[in-house]
Formats: structure tokens, sequence, C-alpha cells
């Protein structure tokens, strides 16, 4: 068994990264449970500290006492195209191309719908096949509302399988509709080439849908470089917006004039306050917005995304490598013999702010975690994931982090009677 001091070396490197770290100072934006290790942002963000006054004024002043004429004196009505122009820089987009909306799963279901009627005389939409479930149940609906055929086909085999000229029964490279990838795989941290994948794409043909959820916040996506088509995502994990807070659309400026949500909610219209009987899209990304958006959410969205106001991406990015960097060497150093095994790639260009390890009895060492004050989160059917939000995780929680996993395992503390039964949320 390794000695207990195990970590002093580890402990004494971490502070000597965070004393030497340009965004320590971040984390005091951010209001965190005292004694807690949390690493879970990359499933739902920690609390901005100045976020609770900016919800209070909104529903003490501006719905309380200014009422109805908030939507003009607070312009609450453009809020979504505001909101979404703050979010636009942070994932490398233009100002006008991104609208805030209705849920990530909303938005996937109208930018396929719309996608794939960009490309009528195609009939094959793919998507990787470990995607986030809420994605694969959408390309399924999609694909029967539309009589389109759905093929499940890894990223990094999308090339192969479109040079492939007998791919069910149908050349692919010459029937791709559209082509959607989470940009970073929500079980193992994976993150894929976006630009690569997003040219193999169009040299077929074919538009590029991608879901941000797990990437933006924490790394420096770069839609308009990668030349995106269109993407959405959720902002109430890196990006800090609170539980059930709205996501976001972004359609490139090229498809502005040509693009149609299925979903042709009065907030869309061109006109919305002529109350016309019949239904003329909004110009731009706006014709993306359907019903009345959910003003005292997208409030506390719009105060959350100052913490990243004077902040570059690029330096996130690097703080947020660092991160998982040491964490991946501590898990092979003193996790590994523990029975663990890492299974989010090495190479810093393919993870996102995650690290993902497989163990047998993952549900009861996430439990016995979070009984110790480390919050991660259990995936099936195997994985204790462990997310490393870059704005207020810092390298000695890192290392307290795999301390309490090796500690809980020395303990057996995984085996408590108390985790046969598993919590609705896991």
């Amino acid at each position: 068994m390794t000695p207990p001091d195990e970590l002093s070396a580890a402990r004494a490197e971490a502070a000597r990264l965070d004393a030497a770290d340009p965004l320590a100072h971040v984390r005091d934006r951010f209001r965190l449970p005292e004694g807690m290790v949390y690493l879970d942002g990359n499933s739902l963000g920690a609390l901005p500290a100045h976020v609770p006054d900016a919800v209070r004024d909104a529903v003490e002043r501006q719905w309380g006492t200014d009422l109805i004429s908030s939507w003009n004196t607070h312009d609450w009505w453009h809020a979504p195209r505001r909101i979404g122009a703050r979010i636009a820089r942070l994932v490398g987009a233009r100002d006008d191309e991104v609208v805030v909306a209705d849920s990530t799963s909303s938005n996937l279901f109208k930018v396929l719908v719309a996608a794939a009627r960009l490309r009528p005389d195609r009939h094959t939409l793919v998507i990787e096949p470990g995607n986030f479930p809420a994605d694969l149940y959408v390309a399924d609906a999609v694909a029967e509302l539309l009589g389109l055929r759905v093929l499940r086909i890894d990223p990094a085999e999308l090339a192969a399988a479109l040079a492939d000229r007998n791919v069910a029964d149908r050349a692919l490279a010459d029937d791709l509709a559209v082509a959607t990838y989470s940009h970073v795989d929500y079980r193992t941290g994976r993150a894929h080439d976006m630009a690569g994948v997003t040219a193999t794409v169009h040299a077929a043909g074919a538009l590029a849908v991608w879901d941000l959820s797990h990437s933006a916040g924490a790394l420096a996506v770069d839609l308009t470089g990668c030349d995106v088509d269109l993407a959405v995502g959720c902002t109430y994990k890196y990006l800090n917006g609170g539980p059930g807070a709205p996501a976001y659309v972004m359609v490139a400026r090229r498809h502005h004039d040509a693009v149609r949500s299925p979903l042709t909610g009065w907030t869309g219209h061109a006109r919305p306050f002529a109350m016309e009987g019949a239904y003329e899209p909004a110009p731009g990304v706006d014709r993306m917005r359907n019903g009345t958006p959910p003003m005292l959410s997208l409030l506390a969205l719009d105060a959350s995304l100052d913490v990243f106001d004077d902040l570059s991406m690029t330096d996130v990015r690097t703080r947020s490598l660092s991160l998982t960097a040491l964490f991946l060497a501590l898990a092979d150093e003193v996790l590994a013999p523990r029975g663990f095994e890492v299974v989010t790639p090495r190479l810093p260009d393919q993870r996102g702010s995650q690290v993902s390890l497989r163990h047998p009895e993952a549900y009861g060492v996430v439990q016995a975690l979070i009984a110790r004050g480390v919050v991660g989160d259990f995936r099936e059917p195997d994985l204790v994931r462990l997310g490393f939000s870059p704005l207020y995780v810092t390298h000695a929680d890192v290392v307290a982090g795999v301390a309490a996993v090796a500690a809980v395992v020395d303990a057996e503390e995984h085996s408590d009677a108390r985790y046969a039964v598993r919590s609705t949320v896991t």
C-alpha cells in the first residue's frame, strides 16, 4: 500500500500552480459551500456570488414594481438576442448569430428539422452512437417526422463511411443531409475535432450541427473558424446560468435568409405585435425564437455571464487543461493501483474539462465522495465523472479530490449498504 503521505508532493505542486495562476482570483466571484470540493460544474455550474442580487432586482423591482412596462423599460423583449451576443463571444460566433431560447432539446429539434429542409433532396441524418440520449431521441423523432434514415456513426469514422459507396443501400456521400455531434462527449469527456469533422461534412454537401453543452464556457470554441452551420447548447453547466436556465441557438449568417424553424412561435414572427394571422419569420436568428422567454431565468443567466466579461477563453482553456493534466497524472499514480481506469483521452486537444474514471462500483464511489464533501456524479454503467470547471476549481481541489477517492476505496466506504439503492438523480 502506498504510504499515507503519497500526495504531499502533489499538494506542494498544486499550491505552486494556484499561486502562479492568473485566473486564481476568479474563484472569488462564486458562492461555494465552505469545505466542499465541487467537481460537478459539468452538470450544474456553481452560483456566481452577485446573481442573487440580480434575481432579487428582477423579482422585486422589474416584476414587482415596474410590472409589464419592463418589457420596454428594462428591454426584456430584446434580452434573448442581447444575451445571445454575450454567449456568441464565448463560442466564437458573430454577435448576430446567437439567440437564447427554449431548452437544448427543443433547439436541437428546431435546427435539425431546419437543416434537413435545407437539403430536401437528401434523406440521411448522422449522429454519434454515444451521444447524450436526448440528442439521440430528438434525431430519431426528426427522422420519423421527415422520413429520413438515421445512421449512428462515430465522428472519427465519418470520413471512411462517406468514402464507402455501399452504406445501408445508398451511398452516404450522396444522401447525407445533416450530421450532428456533441463537441465533448458527456460520458468520457472526449473532445471531437470540430473543424475537421465539419469540413468532412461540407465536402459531402451536407450541413454540420454541433451541441456545445459540455464545451461552452470551458473550451475555446470557434464556431466561425470551424465554419459550423448551426449549433445549440445549454447554459447551466460551465456557463453557470442556474438550474433550468434557457438554452441557445446559433445559426451562421449565410443561412439566415433560408433557415426556417418548424416551431413557428409568435416571438419569432417578423412583427409579433401586429398579431397577424399568417406567419412570417423574423429576419436573422430571431426567427429561431418560439414562445415567451422565461424572464427570471433569463435575467439570472445574463448576470451569471458577467464573470466572463474580462476573461479570455484561451486563458480559461489553459487553466482547464492544467487542472485535468494534474488529475490525470495523479490518477495514474494513485488511483490506477486502486482499481480505477481513466477513460478520458490524454491528448490536450482531445479532452474537454472533465475526467471520467471507470470502476465496477462507480455509483457507490460517487455517493461516498459526496458524503465526504467531494461532489462529482455517476454515469451508467460504471463511470465516476468529475468536472473541472476552470473558473472556480483549483489545483488544490484536484489533489483533494484524488485523496478523497483513494480514501473512499481504502476504507471500502463505497460498499456501504446505503448505496445499494440509487437516487432518482444520479
